[in-house]
């Protein structure tokens, strides 16, 4: 697993919708600091569907690794508007860089 080559996933892919840093903004998704571990639809000040509030879905390697292939097949009803990300590597390098940049 490549940080480096997740860090450039991030930014060409995600970094339009999402931020990272401690206190980052909320953008079209949430602000994903601190989210490892967390339940999903659980930011403070980030408008989530029900879907996503209600999935229950604690996130780490095995739950991210799954969502990021189809978001919308694993939470369906989600307001994510990515179509995924389909390649194995490159769904491991991006959460070796998400694991660090937002922890």
């Amino acid at each position: 697993m490549s940080e480096k080559k997740g860090a450039k996933i991030f930014k060409t892919q995600c970094s339009q919708c999402h931020t990272v840093e401690a206190g980052g903004a909320h953008k079209q998704g949430p602000n994903l600091h601190g989210f490892f571990g967390r339940q999903s639809g659980q930011a403070d000040g980030y408008s989530y569907s029900s879907a996503n509030k209600k999935s229950g879905i604690i996130w780490g390697d095995d739950t991210l690794f799954d969502y990021l292939e189809n978001p919308k097949k694993y939470i369906k009803g989600t307001k994510m508007v990515y179509a995924g990300l389909k390649k194995p590597k490159q769904r491991k390098d991006l959460i070796a860089y998400l694991k660090k940049a937002t922890a």
